[in-house]
Protein backbone atom coordinates (compact mmCIF):
# COMPACT_ATOMS: atom_id res chain seq x y z
CA UNK A 1 0.00 0.00 0.00
CA UNK A 2 2.82 2.42 0.89
CA UNK A 3 4.48 1.70 -2.44
CA UNK A 4 1.19 2.38 -4.28
CA UNK A 5 0.71 5.70 -2.45
CA UNK A 6 4.30 6.69 -3.16
CA UNK A 7 3.83 5.86 -6.85
CA UNK A 8 0.62 7.91 -7.05
CA UNK A 9 2.32 10.85 -5.32
CA UNK A 10 5.18 10.66 -7.81
CA UNK A 11 2.78 10.76 -10.76
CA UNK A 12 0.97 13.76 -9.21
CA UNK A 13 4.27 15.58 -8.74
CA UNK A 14 5.31 14.95 -12.36
CA UNK A 15 1.94 16.11 -13.72
CA UNK A 16 2.03 19.24 -11.55
CA UNK A 17 5.51 20.09 -12.81
CA UNK A 18 4.49 19.51 -16.43
CA UNK A 19 1.47 21.76 -15.96
CA UNK A 20 3.79 24.60 -14.94
CA UNK A 21 6.37 24.28 -17.70
CA UNK A 22 7.06 27.44 -19.78
CA UNK A 23 5.82 25.76 -22.97
CA UNK A 24 2.30 25.50 -21.55
CA UNK A 25 2.15 28.81 -19.69
CA UNK A 26 1.55 31.97 -21.79
CA UNK A 27 4.47 34.31 -21.32
CA UNK A 28 3.72 37.99 -20.66
CA UNK A 29 5.06 40.51 -23.16
CA UNK A 30 7.93 42.60 -21.83
CA UNK A 31 7.20 46.31 -22.13
CA UNK A 32 9.72 49.12 -21.97
CA UNK A 33 8.64 49.81 -18.37
CA UNK A 34 9.57 46.24 -17.35
CA UNK A 35 13.21 46.75 -18.25
CA UNK A 36 15.80 47.39 -15.58
CA UNK A 37 16.25 51.20 -15.67
CA UNK A 38 19.96 50.69 -15.14
CA UNK A 39 20.17 48.67 -18.38
CA UNK A 40 21.76 50.80 -21.07
CA UNK A 41 19.77 51.09 -24.29
CA UNK A 42 21.89 50.23 -27.33
CA UNK A 43 21.42 49.93 -31.06
CA UNK A 44 21.51 46.19 -30.53
CA UNK A 45 18.70 46.19 -27.95
CA UNK A 46 16.40 49.00 -29.06
CA UNK A 47 12.97 48.15 -30.39
CA UNK A 48 11.16 50.56 -32.73
CA UNK A 49 7.48 50.74 -33.61
CA UNK A 50 5.59 52.38 -36.49
CA UNK A 51 1.91 53.11 -37.05
CA UNK A 52 0.98 53.81 -40.69
CA UNK A 53 -2.30 54.81 -42.32
CA UNK A 54 -1.72 52.57 -45.35
CA UNK A 55 0.91 50.06 -46.46
CA UNK A 56 3.79 50.16 -48.95
CA UNK A 57 1.55 48.98 -51.77
CA UNK A 58 0.19 52.54 -52.03
CA UNK A 59 3.44 53.40 -53.87
CA UNK A 60 3.18 56.83 -52.26
CA UNK A 61 3.30 58.16 -48.71
CA UNK A 62 3.48 54.94 -46.70
CA UNK A 63 5.71 53.33 -49.30
CA UNK A 64 8.14 56.20 -48.97
CA UNK A 65 7.98 56.41 -45.17
CA UNK A 66 8.68 52.69 -44.98
CA UNK A 67 11.52 53.16 -47.44
CA UNK A 68 12.96 55.60 -44.91
CA UNK A 69 12.62 52.95 -42.20
CA UNK A 70 14.50 50.43 -44.30
CA UNK A 71 17.27 52.93 -45.00
CA UNK A 72 17.55 53.74 -41.28
CA UNK A 73 17.75 50.03 -40.41
CA UNK A 74 20.52 49.52 -42.97
CA UNK A 75 22.55 52.57 -41.95
CA UNK A 76 22.31 51.86 -38.21
CA UNK A 77 22.97 48.15 -38.65
CA UNK A 78 19.73 47.11 -36.97
CA UNK A 79 18.04 43.73 -37.29
CA UNK A 80 14.66 43.37 -38.94
CA UNK A 81 13.18 41.96 -35.73
CA UNK A 82 13.91 45.26 -33.97
CA UNK A 83 11.22 47.02 -36.03
CA UNK A 84 7.47 46.42 -35.70
CA UNK A 85 5.15 47.97 -38.29
CA UNK A 86 1.42 48.45 -37.88
CA UNK A 87 0.08 49.06 -41.38
CA UNK A 88 -3.41 50.14 -42.54
CA UNK A 89 -4.39 51.76 -39.24
CA UNK A 90 -7.20 54.30 -39.70
CA UNK A 91 -7.28 57.69 -37.98
CA UNK A 92 -9.62 56.35 -35.28
CA UNK A 93 -9.34 54.67 -31.89
CA UNK A 94 -7.70 51.78 -33.76
CA UNK A 95 -4.60 53.96 -33.73
CA UNK A 96 -4.68 54.07 -29.94
CA UNK A 97 -4.99 50.29 -29.81
CA UNK A 98 -2.07 49.88 -32.20
CA UNK A 99 0.08 52.21 -30.09
CA UNK A 100 -0.72 50.23 -26.94
CA UNK A 101 0.17 46.99 -28.69
CA UNK A 102 3.56 48.42 -29.65
CA UNK A 103 4.18 49.43 -26.04
CA UNK A 104 3.25 45.92 -24.89
CA UNK A 105 5.63 44.48 -27.46
CA UNK A 106 8.50 46.34 -25.85
CA UNK A 107 9.05 49.29 -28.19
CA UNK A 108 11.29 52.00 -26.78
CA UNK A 109 10.35 54.54 -29.44
CA UNK A 110 7.23 54.74 -31.60
CA UNK A 111 6.67 56.75 -34.78
CA UNK A 112 3.09 57.65 -35.78
CA UNK A 113 3.19 58.85 -39.35
CA UNK A 114 0.00 60.72 -40.22
CA UNK A 115 -1.63 63.95 -39.05
CA UNK A 116 -4.85 62.82 -37.39
CA UNK A 117 -3.12 60.27 -35.15
CA UNK A 118 -1.95 63.01 -32.81
CA UNK A 119 -4.69 62.91 -30.16
CA UNK A 120 -4.25 59.15 -29.76
CA UNK A 121 -0.48 59.54 -29.53
CA UNK A 122 -0.87 62.16 -26.79
CA UNK A 123 -3.13 59.85 -24.78
CA UNK A 124 -0.79 56.86 -24.88
CA UNK A 125 2.34 58.99 -24.40
CA UNK A 126 0.88 60.40 -21.17
CA UNK A 127 0.34 56.87 -19.85
CA UNK A 128 3.80 55.58 -20.85
CA UNK A 129 6.53 58.11 -20.00
CA UNK A 130 9.14 55.36 -20.43
CA UNK A 131 8.48 55.27 -24.21
CA UNK A 132 9.34 58.03 -26.71
CA UNK A 133 6.58 58.99 -29.17
CA UNK A 134 7.33 60.83 -32.44
CA UNK A 135 4.43 62.11 -34.53
CA UNK A 136 4.73 63.33 -38.12
CA UNK A 137 3.16 66.67 -39.11
CA UNK A 138 1.54 67.39 -35.74
CA UNK A 139 1.73 70.54 -33.66
CA UNK A 140 0.66 69.69 -30.09
CA UNK A 141 3.84 68.19 -28.62
CA UNK A 142 5.20 71.45 -27.22
CA UNK A 143 1.94 72.54 -25.61
CA UNK A 144 1.32 69.06 -24.17
CA UNK A 145 4.23 69.40 -21.74
CA UNK A 146 5.00 65.69 -22.18
CA UNK A 147 8.79 65.14 -22.27
CA UNK A 148 8.34 61.96 -24.33
CA UNK A 149 6.14 63.55 -27.03
CA UNK A 150 7.73 64.93 -30.21
CA UNK A 151 6.60 66.33 -33.58
CA UNK A 152 8.55 66.10 -36.83
CA UNK A 153 8.07 67.20 -40.43
CA UNK A 154 10.00 68.99 -43.18
CA UNK A 155 9.92 71.95 -45.55
CA UNK A 156 8.34 70.03 -48.40
CA UNK A 157 7.03 73.26 -49.92
CA UNK A 158 10.65 73.84 -51.05
CA UNK A 159 10.60 70.66 -53.11
CA UNK A 160 7.14 71.57 -54.34
CA UNK A 161 8.53 74.90 -55.57
CA UNK A 162 11.15 73.10 -57.65
CA UNK A 163 8.56 70.73 -59.11
CA UNK A 164 6.35 73.74 -59.90
CA UNK A 165 9.14 75.16 -62.04
CA UNK A 166 9.11 71.92 -64.04
CA UNK A 167 5.33 72.21 -64.53
CA UNK A 168 5.35 75.91 -65.32
CA UNK A 169 7.83 75.45 -68.14
CA UNK A 170 5.99 72.43 -69.56
CA UNK A 171 2.36 73.64 -69.69
CA UNK A 172 1.04 75.01 -72.96
CA UNK A 173 -2.51 75.76 -71.76
CA UNK A 174 -1.23 77.66 -68.71
CA UNK A 175 -3.71 75.68 -66.63
CA UNK A 176 -2.31 73.46 -63.91
CA UNK A 177 -4.47 70.91 -62.11
CA UNK A 178 -3.81 69.79 -58.55
CA UNK A 179 -5.44 66.87 -56.71
CA UNK A 180 -5.10 67.46 -52.96
CA UNK A 181 -6.09 65.10 -50.19
CA UNK A 182 -7.34 67.45 -47.48
CA UNK A 183 -7.85 71.19 -46.89
CA UNK A 184 -5.09 71.07 -44.26
CA UNK A 185 -2.14 73.41 -43.95
CA UNK A 186 0.41 70.83 -45.16
CA UNK A 187 -1.55 70.33 -48.39
CA UNK A 188 -2.16 74.07 -48.83
CA UNK A 189 1.49 74.95 -48.17
CA UNK A 190 2.51 72.29 -50.67
CA UNK A 191 0.33 73.42 -53.55
CA UNK A 192 1.06 77.08 -52.77
CA UNK A 193 4.79 76.41 -53.04
CA UNK A 194 4.18 74.46 -56.26
CA UNK A 195 2.15 77.30 -57.75
CA UNK A 196 4.77 79.92 -56.81
CA UNK A 197 7.45 77.80 -58.49
CA UNK A 198 5.39 77.59 -61.68
CA UNK A 199 4.60 81.30 -61.51
CA UNK A 200 8.29 82.17 -61.18
CA UNK A 201 8.97 80.88 -64.71
CA UNK A 202 5.52 81.40 -66.25
CA UNK A 203 3.68 84.51 -65.02
CA UNK A 204 0.54 83.56 -66.99
CA UNK A 205 -0.07 80.25 -65.24
CA UNK A 206 -3.21 79.55 -63.20
CA UNK A 207 -4.09 76.55 -61.04
CA UNK A 208 -7.24 74.64 -60.12
CA UNK A 209 -7.29 72.53 -56.93
CA UNK A 210 -9.73 69.74 -56.13
CA UNK A 211 -9.88 67.81 -52.84
CA UNK A 212 -10.43 64.08 -52.47
CA UNK A 213 -10.94 64.37 -48.67
CA UNK A 214 -8.98 61.16 -48.30
CA UNK A 215 -5.25 60.45 -48.18
CA UNK A 216 -5.48 57.34 -50.30
CA UNK A 217 -8.45 56.87 -52.63
CA UNK A 218 -7.24 55.85 -56.10
CA UNK A 219 -10.72 55.91 -57.61
CA UNK A 220 -11.39 59.46 -56.41
CA UNK A 221 -7.90 60.63 -57.35
CA UNK A 222 -8.35 59.35 -60.88
CA UNK A 223 -11.82 60.87 -61.12
CA UNK A 224 -10.61 64.33 -60.06
CA UNK A 225 -7.54 64.15 -62.29
CA UNK A 226 -9.81 63.36 -65.24
CA UNK A 227 -12.09 66.26 -64.33
CA UNK A 228 -9.14 68.66 -64.24
CA UNK A 229 -7.92 67.39 -67.61
CA UNK A 230 -11.41 67.93 -69.04
CA UNK A 231 -11.20 71.53 -67.77
CA UNK A 232 -8.09 72.11 -69.86
CA UNK A 233 -5.31 71.37 -67.37
CA UNK A 234 -2.34 69.81 -69.15
CA UNK A 235 -0.13 69.16 -66.10
CA UNK A 236 -1.65 67.33 -63.12
CA UNK A 237 0.04 67.38 -59.71
CA UNK A 238 -0.99 65.64 -56.52
CA UNK A 239 -0.88 65.54 -52.76
CA UNK A 240 -2.40 62.06 -52.61
CA UNK A 241 -0.95 58.66 -51.86
CA UNK A 242 -1.48 56.50 -54.95
CA UNK A 243 -0.26 56.62 -58.55
CA UNK A 244 -3.80 57.08 -59.93
CA UNK A 245 -3.20 60.70 -60.97
CA UNK A 246 -0.07 59.65 -62.85
CA UNK A 247 -1.73 56.86 -64.79
CA UNK A 248 -4.78 59.02 -65.55
CA UNK A 249 -2.51 61.76 -66.92
CA UNK A 250 -0.72 59.25 -69.13
CA UNK A 251 -3.97 57.78 -70.41
CA UNK A 252 -5.03 61.28 -71.51
CA UNK A 253 -1.76 62.35 -73.08
CA UNK A 254 -0.99 65.08 -70.52
CA UNK A 255 1.78 65.43 -67.94
CA UNK A 256 2.13 64.73 -64.25
CA UNK A 257 4.03 65.87 -61.15
CA UNK A 258 4.09 63.22 -58.42
CA UNK A 259 4.51 63.09 -54.69
CA UNK A 260 6.47 60.90 -52.28
CA UNK A 261 7.95 58.57 -54.88
CA UNK A 262 9.43 58.68 -58.37
CA UNK A 263 6.42 57.76 -60.51
CA UNK A 264 8.14 57.31 -63.86
CA UNK A 265 7.64 53.56 -63.66
CA UNK A 266 3.88 54.04 -63.28
CA UNK A 267 3.62 56.67 -66.02
CA UNK A 268 6.80 56.90 -68.09
CA UNK A 269 5.15 59.05 -70.77
CA UNK A 270 3.59 61.51 -68.30
CA UNK A 271 5.63 61.79 -65.10
CA UNK A 272 7.99 64.79 -65.20
CA UNK A 273 9.29 64.57 -61.60
CA UNK A 274 7.99 64.16 -58.04
CA UNK A 275 8.40 66.02 -54.78
CA UNK A 276 9.93 63.41 -52.47
CA UNK A 277 10.96 62.85 -48.86
CA UNK A 278 13.88 61.09 -47.21
CA UNK A 279 12.31 60.23 -43.86
CA UNK A 280 15.40 58.26 -42.83
CA UNK A 281 17.14 61.52 -41.91
CA UNK A 282 14.81 62.08 -38.96
CA UNK A 283 14.28 58.42 -38.07
CA UNK A 284 18.00 57.83 -37.81
CA UNK A 285 18.51 61.05 -35.87
CA UNK A 286 15.76 60.29 -33.33
CA UNK A 287 16.95 56.72 -32.71
CA UNK A 288 20.60 57.74 -32.35
CA UNK A 289 19.64 60.59 -30.01
CA UNK A 290 17.65 58.25 -27.78
CA UNK A 291 20.41 55.65 -27.65
CA UNK A 292 23.00 58.30 -26.81
CA UNK A 293 20.96 59.37 -23.81
CA UNK A 294 20.22 62.84 -25.18
CA UNK A 295 16.79 64.41 -25.48
CA UNK A 296 14.91 64.27 -28.76
CA UNK A 297 13.76 67.83 -29.67
CA UNK A 298 10.09 68.48 -29.09
CA UNK A 299 9.82 69.97 -32.61
CA UNK A 300 12.01 69.13 -35.61
CA UNK A 301 11.96 70.24 -39.23
CA UNK A 302 14.54 70.38 -42.00
CA UNK A 303 14.38 70.89 -45.73
CA UNK A 304 16.15 70.94 -49.05
CA UNK A 305 19.56 71.87 -47.66
CA UNK A 306 19.61 68.89 -45.31
CA UNK A 307 18.29 66.39 -47.85
CA UNK A 308 14.99 65.77 -46.06
CA UNK A 309 13.03 66.88 -49.15
CA UNK A 310 13.95 67.08 -52.83
CA UNK A 311 12.61 66.19 -56.26
CA UNK A 312 13.10 62.88 -58.03
CA UNK A 313 15.25 62.72 -61.18
CA UNK A 314 13.82 64.78 -64.04
CA UNK A 315 12.32 62.85 -66.93
CA UNK A 316 14.78 64.06 -69.55
CA UNK A 317 12.64 62.71 -72.39
CA UNK A 318 9.71 64.95 -71.43
CA UNK A 319 10.84 68.13 -69.67
CA UNK A 320 10.92 71.47 -71.48
CA UNK A 321 14.17 73.02 -72.63
CA UNK A 322 15.91 74.98 -69.87
CA UNK A 323 14.17 73.11 -67.04
CA UNK A 324 17.31 71.66 -65.47
CA UNK A 325 19.00 75.06 -65.35
CA UNK A 326 15.94 76.79 -63.86
CA UNK A 327 15.55 74.14 -61.18
CA UNK A 328 19.21 74.32 -60.19
CA UNK A 329 19.13 78.12 -60.02
CA UNK A 330 16.15 77.96 -57.65
CA UNK A 331 17.75 75.19 -55.60
CA UNK A 332 20.86 77.33 -55.14
CA UNK A 333 18.75 80.30 -53.99
CA UNK A 334 16.91 78.21 -51.40
CA UNK A 335 19.95 76.34 -50.09
CA UNK A 336 22.64 79.01 -50.22
CA UNK A 337 20.87 82.33 -49.56
CA UNK A 338 18.35 83.71 -47.08
CA UNK A 339 15.58 83.54 -49.68
CA UNK A 340 12.70 81.11 -49.18
CA UNK A 341 9.53 80.21 -51.06
CA UNK A 342 6.98 82.37 -49.22
CA UNK A 343 8.75 85.68 -49.84
CA UNK A 344 6.58 88.73 -50.54
CA UNK A 345 4.85 90.44 -52.01
CA UNK A 346 2.19 87.73 -51.93
CA UNK A 347 -1.57 88.22 -52.29
CA UNK A 348 -4.43 85.92 -51.44
CA UNK A 349 -7.34 85.02 -53.71
CA UNK A 350 -9.25 88.09 -52.45
CA UNK A 351 -6.43 90.37 -53.56
CA UNK A 352 -5.28 91.10 -50.01
CA UNK A 353 -1.57 91.51 -49.30
CA UNK A 354 -0.59 88.66 -46.96
CA UNK A 355 3.24 88.84 -47.09
CA UNK A 356 4.88 92.24 -47.48
CA UNK A 357 7.56 92.84 -50.10
CA UNK A 358 10.96 91.86 -48.71
CA UNK A 359 9.44 89.78 -45.92
CA UNK A 360 9.36 85.98 -45.76
CA UNK A 361 6.84 83.73 -44.06
CA UNK A 362 8.73 80.87 -42.40
CA UNK A 363 6.77 77.87 -41.23
CA UNK A 364 7.44 76.86 -37.61
CA UNK A 365 9.31 73.62 -37.01
CA UNK A 366 7.28 70.43 -37.52
CA UNK A 367 3.89 72.07 -37.97
CA UNK A 368 2.74 73.20 -41.44
CA UNK A 369 0.77 76.42 -40.92
CA UNK A 370 0.49 78.20 -44.27
CA UNK A 371 -3.25 78.25 -45.01
CA UNK A 372 -3.61 81.13 -47.49
CA UNK A 373 -5.13 80.50 -50.91
CA UNK A 374 -2.98 82.51 -53.29
CA UNK A 375 -4.17 84.81 -56.02
CA UNK A 376 -4.44 82.75 -59.21
CA UNK A 377 -5.41 79.54 -57.38
CA UNK A 378 -9.01 78.35 -57.60
CA UNK A 379 -10.49 75.79 -55.22
CA UNK A 380 -13.09 73.85 -57.16
CA UNK A 381 -15.57 71.61 -55.36
CA UNK A 382 -17.16 68.71 -57.25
Amino acid sequence: MKKLIATLLSFCLVFSLLACTPSDEPQPQQTASDLDPSTELTLDSIKIGFVHIADPSDQGYTYNHNKGTEKMVAELGLREDQVINKFNIPETSECESALRELVEQGCNIIFATTFAYEQFVLTVAAEHPEVEFCHASGHQAAESGLPNMHNYYGSVYQARYLSGIVAGLKTTTNKLGYVAAQPYADCIAGYSGYYLGAKSVNPDVEMIVKYTYSWNDPRKESQLAQSLIDMGCDVIAQHADSTACATTAQANGVYHIGYNADMRDAAPDASLTSAIWDWSVYLKYAVETLVSGDKIPVDWSQGLAEGVVDISPLNEDLIAAGTTEAVEEARDRIVNTDWDVFTGPLYNSDGELIVEEGETFVEPASAPSWSHILEGVEIFEE
